[in-house]
């Protein structure tokens, strides 16, 4: 009989590396520009070797039919099944709205804060991964009918756009504090979960249901904004220290593949009417 091997061990490694990997970055790169790039990559990469090969990782802007932009986003997971093209100008991408999954702000810290380019007010990191969130979820996103077994299936509603902050440590002192910063997220800004390596990952739990009983095409928008114009902080749980990683990953799979499942298919069409081109729908 073939010798068991304890999962929990494997887990612990797992943990043990990525930690490693993040406080190696944190400690040994000085300034706060490599420091940053550093801490990025070494997440998208850990993120790359775990998730399944549908999802891809990058550093990126999203955009829309329209040219809409979002911020600059540390973290996009996005599909490549389904997502025909992926603009590079250069070497970085632009990434269609239909195709994303997550995308999460990265930080060495969960405390600290940063000036707003628009206000030039200082407002912390939590509030700053809302605003980047925030700049994707409300880009115009299309859907479409595909074919799934050789039937025709039709539009489905716009997916749920995940939102998130990634760091290395904490150092505020008090899960008061953090839900205070997490309670002041509304609407599209609001955080789904997260992970401080050497803290624990988190999850945001909100009140409010999505309307299921819109389901014409011409609905897909107000579905998706008035479920997060309305949804309301309930609150978070975060995991031990010694398992962040694990449940965050763990967390994020479930999400994606249990709950968004996959993102509707583009509207080609809507895209080529910018440079005057029709698509054959008959062929």
């Amino acid at each position: 009989m073939s010798k068991k091997i304890d999962v929990k061990m494997l887990f612990n490694g797992l943990q043990s590396q990525m930690t490693a990997q993040l406080n190696t970055n944190r400690d040994f790169i000085e300034h706060p520009g490599s420091k940053g790039d550093a801490l990025e990559n070494a997440w998208i990469e850990w993120l790359r070797k775990y998730l399944p090969n549908r999802y891809s990782v990058d550093k990126a802007i999203v955009i829309d039919h329209e040219g809409n932009t979002s911020h600059q986003i540390d973290i996009v997971i996005y599909d490549n099944w389904f997502t025909p093209f992926i603009f590079s100008q250069n070497g970085f991408h632009y990434i269609p709205a239909e195709g994303v999954y997550a995308v999460f702000e990265v930080k060495p810290d969960l405390k600290g804060s940063v000036k707003n380019e628009k206000t030039g007010k200082s407002q912390t990191y939590i509030e700053y991964a809302g605003d980047k969130i925030e700049s994707v979820r409300v880009l115009k996103r299309t859907s479409t009918k595909m074919i799934n077994s050789g039937a025709d299936v039709p539009a489905r509603p716009l997916t749920k756009i995940l939102g998130g902050i990634l760091t290395s440590t904490n150092d505020i002192k008090r899960i008061s504090t953090i839900e205070n910063h997490l309670k002041s997220l509304t609407g599209f800004k609001t955080i789904d979960f997260g992970c401080v390596a050497d803290y624990g990952s988190f999850y945001v739990d909100y009140d409010g249901e999505e309307d299921i009983s819109l389901k014409d095409i011409s609905n897909f928008d107000k579905r998706y904004f008035d479920y997060y114009n309305t949804r309301t902080y309930k609150e978070v749980s975060f995991s031990k220290p010694e398992n962040s990683l694990v449940t965050f990953f763990m967390q994020l799979t479930r999400y994606l593949q249990q709950a968004i499942g996959t993102v509707p298919a583009i509207n080609l069409q809507i895209y080529l009417d910018k440079i005057g081109e029709d698509i054959d729908e008959e062929i």
